[in-house]
């Protein structure tokens, strides 16, 4: 993800180039999963082995991007197309960008899209009782989000289609994920990882909202997914590096221990990565990527 401070953030424009999807033999590229916006798109990808009886486990992954920029089809994308290879069909997706439409919009399409394929789930031969969402930054948010918030009705708009389906998921993978936007900026003060404002006006997290964070605390906690957490929530990993200077680790840990201490121990596990900053390549190497897949493994795949 673009570091959202950097001259090239929101006040620019940024464009990470594409995942080479070539190799990949099946996929199905721009389904509308709504029809309010031009975002509202899909890009469905589906492994080489014939699926089990069940149909194939499913990743949908989310795009980070500040919550303003970037693509279902960029470079992000990489690390989750490697599931192909342990038979996992992979959906990335597009949503409205805070440019377009305020919070709780980003929401409301992501759990737009988890209806869309519950309800395509037999045409493309998925297993609608075994999805995982996968997300990094603010793309982890809306996962987390996505987790927690199962069945809120402020959280999701059924007029967007497949309103029989639920948008619950069975898993959740989330990167260095922002959780409360107004402690953010206070653990980079503690720990010293970071300069960037989150509090101001002109932040990501001001824009996703439409004002000033400190002036809307009711949006803040709308946003924020340990406000939602439960007892049946999903299983959690939670990954974060240790000197990540924009999204401060902290949220991970406390976050992890919210879930647990509401769903009971071990539903969500948390890793830091000490010599990781925000999005780092620490992420995406293949040692890493094992421990994404085995959890993926052990919580969903075998389990529908």
């Amino acid at each position: 993800m673009a570091d959202p401070n950097s001259p090239d953030g929101p006040k620019g424009i940024y464009v990470l180039p594409n995942a080479d999807i070539s190799a990949i033999k099946e996929a199905h590229l721009d389904l509308a999963y709504a029809d309010a916006s031009a975002f509202q798109r899909l890009d469905l990808y589906l492994p080489d082995t014939p699926p089990p009886a069940t149909g194939y486990p499913l990743i949908v992954f989310i795009h980070g991007g500040a919550w303003m920029m970037c693509d279902k089809r960029d470079v992000q994308l990489v690390p989750a197309l490697s599931a192909l290879e342990r038979g996992y069909a992979v959906a990335s997706l597009n949503y409205r960008l805070s440019s377009e439409a305020l919070f709780p919009a980003q929401i409301f399409d992501v759990k737009a899209s988890i209806r869309w394929l519950k309800g395509h789930a037999e045409q493309y031969r998925l297993n609608p009782n075994c999805i995982a969402a996968w997300g990094g930054s603010a793309g982890g948010h809306l996962a987390s989000l996505l987790g927690t918030s199962d069945g809120i009705r402020e959280l999701e708009d059924l007029d967007q289609g497949f309103r029989e389906q639920k948008a619950s998921v069975q898993a959740v993978v989330a990167w260095f994920a922002p959780t409360n936007f107004l402690t953010m900026d206070v653990y980079l003060s503690e720990t010293g990882a970071g300069v960037a404002d989150h509090t101001s006006p002109d932040s990501p997290e001001s824009r996703l909202l439409g004002g000033f964070i400190a002036d809307h605390p009711e949006e803040v906690a709308k946003a924020n997914p340990e406000t939602w957490i439960h007892a049946e929530c999903p299983p959690f990993f939670l990954q974060h590096g240790k000197i990540d200077p924009i999204v401060p680790y902290q949220h991970s840990v406390e976050f992890a221990k919210k879930i647990n201490a509401v769903a009971g121990p071990g539903r969500a596990q948390v890793m830091l990565l000490e010599d990781a900053v925000h999005a780092s390549p620490h992420f995406e190497t293949r040692e890493n990527l094992t421990h994404v897949l085995d959890f993926l493994d052990s919580t969903l795949k075998y389990n529908g």
